[in-house]
């Protein structure tokens, strides 16, 4: 998932995805843990899980969320050694460029950007097949609930239950439950920045409520389902 519009201050969270944020103008400050001191920086990158808090006030930023397991993803990780990677103002300056070539983000600029300079030749990592015949079947029916069932799960990668669990873990670094939250969540933010209202949304994507949904929203991007909705920030989901 890409979005980009004006910049905002997150609380702590994490979430199952490697994170680049980039600032269009102006810079951003960014850090692990609430304590710690800010970095002021134009670009970086964030460990899949790793706890950080980023404040991009007064800027317009571009973020990326990537599945640590897609080749971007790999690719990604690969420059982050610690929890956070600060990007050196000369690469930033390249990544702006060949974002707003047209003068502003458009979705052939930033897909241009993405295969020339940031996937490189890393591949995915391994992963099972049952786990790989798992996470197509999930993108296809995540407004199934019952076809995401363990049970029904468990069928599609062709393992016993427990087998899948440990897995897709391995394979995945990240237990199926909380994956398949990260995805839904996903799913409710693209509602939300079409326009769909926080329950017209939490429905959508399989929350129990507008409440569930707010409270996942916070641990998990550090803002409410209100903020998302009032960004108006472009989306491409793929």
């Amino acid at each position: 998932m890409i979005v980009w519009g004006a910049g905002e201050a997150s609380s702590e969270h994490r979430h199952h995805s490697v994170q680049l944020i980039l600032a269009l103008t102006a810079t951003l400050r960014i850090r692990c843990r609430e304590g710690e001191p800010w970095h002021l920086c134009d670009a970086a990158l964030v460990r899949a899980d790793a706890p950080h808090e980023v404040d991009a006030r007064g800027a317009t930023v571009l973020i990326a969320f990537v599945e640590p397991e897609s080749p971007l993803g790999a690719a990604l990780a690969a420059r982050i050694p610690v929890e956070i990677a600060h990007i050196t103002a000369a690469e930033a300056a390249q990544w702006r460029g060949a974002v707003c070539a047209g003068g502003s983000p458009s979705d052939a600029g930033i897909r241009r950007w993405l295969e020339a300079d940031l996937l490189g030749g890393h591949f995915p990592p391994t992963l099972h097949p049952g786990v790989r015949r798992v996470l197509r079947h999930v993108r296809n029916h995540l407004h199934e609930p019952d076809a995401l069932s363990l049970r029904a799960l468990a069928v599609v990668a062709g393992l016993s239950p427990s087998r899948l669990m440990h897995a897709f873990t391995a394979s995945m670094g990240v237990a199926l439950r909380p994956y398949l939250l990260w995805l839904r969540l996903q799913l409710a933010c693209g509602e939300l920045m079409c326009g769909a209202s926080a329950t017209e949304a939490a429905l959508q994507a399989g929350f129990a409520d507008a409440a569930h949904l707010s409270r996942t929203c916070r641990r998990m991007l550090g803002t409410t389902p209100m903020a998302i909705a009032a960004s108006k920030a472009r989306s491409k989901i793929g």
